[in-house]
């Protein structure tokens, strides 16, 4: 079990949420635990497909049908999220906790105008007037570089480029001045200099406002300039969890090194390497560590149980016999 915190602002404790189809089992997460302190930035990485999503959806709340958190807690401000009734859920939501998603264009109705969403966002959750709602959107709209901001409030989402429309869902993340903000791989469909500016501007916004982050990708050199920890996520569960510094300069787990290795570097030469083979399906996981039918250094143990989470160090875990 990895050890707590008594300043933590949220802590998902042995997190299970599993999706019924037909007769299958879905394990998308599997007993996850993953806490994050204030005025912290915490990273989440793996393979597409590893359940990061799901985990952050949780979060707030929003699994559905056919998908059910089964066991664990959620904990905010040391309050079972689980346990808590729609209206106080609704102000968790709205000054708790705000989520950036990742593809913009599912998440900005086409019909309205963008400067209007962001204000029906700051109106539901706080007692103002439109008037001033509209102040304070063209107030963020601005501290987003989204230039002209008073005439491109009336825009609608398919007048703002891919870049632009991420910057709208950023302003409506933290238009209520959250106390966390969940990034679920905002910079994915993203250019490489889009992508920099976009983290830039989240990275600043959430010091300014004393905010904490935490940062879902597949992307380990986006975590290396953010974070503060980082999960690493395969088939469901945490693999491994460190500091940042730790985890880049001695990965435990062979799937963390692989990862790494994958990373090209513009200080040192090196040849990539590739992770042989592919996730398992998560209805179908194999028995033992899900990782060892790409591990290059299983034995006979890794197949039969599932190995623990282990504290190899100061605040460094890893699940691997032979970390």
């Amino acid at each position: 079990m990895m050890k707590t915190f008594n300043n933590h602002l949220l802590s998902a404790r042995n997190l299970s949420i599993y999706f019924y189809i037909m007769k299958k089992v879905i394990k998308a997460v599997d007993e996850v635990t993953v806490e994050v302190k204030k005025n912290e930035t915490v990273g989440i990485a793996g393979e597409s497909g590893c359940g990061k999503s799901t985990l952050a959806r949780s979060i707030l709340r929003i699994i559905r049908p056919p998908g059910r958190i089964v066991s664990g807690e959620i904990l905010y401000q040391g309050h079972d999220i689980l346990k808590m009734d729609d209206q106080r859920l609704r102000e968790i939501r709205a000054n708790g906790i705000g989520l950036i998603f990742q593809d913009p264009s599912i998440y900005l109705n086409p019909t309205v105008s963008i400067g209007k969403q962001i204000c029906d966002v700051i109106m539901a959750h706080n007692n103002v007037s439109f008037k001033d709602a509209r102040s304070k959107t063209i107030r963020l709209l601005n501290e987003l570089g989204i230039p002209e901001p008073e005439g491109r409030f009336e825009n609608f989402p398919y007048e703002f480029s891919g870049g632009m429309k991420q910057r709208v869902l950023i302003a409506m993340a933290i238009s209520c001045n959250p106390e966390l903000v969940v990034a679920d791989e905002p910079t994915t469909a993203l250019d490489v200099t889009i992508q920099r500016q976009i983290l830039e501007l989240i990275k600043e916004k959430l010091i300014r406002e004393d905010s904490s982050l935490l940062f879902i990708t597949h992307d380990l050199s986006i975590l290396a300039e953010i974070c503060d920890r980082i999960y690493i996520m395969y088939a469901g569960t945490i693999v491994e969890h460190a500091k940042t510094i730790d985890l880049f300069r001695k990965p435990l787990h062979p799937y963390t090194q692989k990862l790494l290795n994958a990373i090209p570097r513009h200080d040192i030469r090196k040849e990539l390497s590739e992770i042989r083979g592919s996730p398992p399906s998560l209805d179908d996981l194999p028995m033992g560590c899900s990782f060892y039918p790409r591990c290059d250094i299983h034995t006979e143990k890794c197949h039969q149980k599932r190995p623990p989470l282990h504290n190899m160090d100061e605040d460094h875990f890893v699940r691997c016999y032979h970390a």
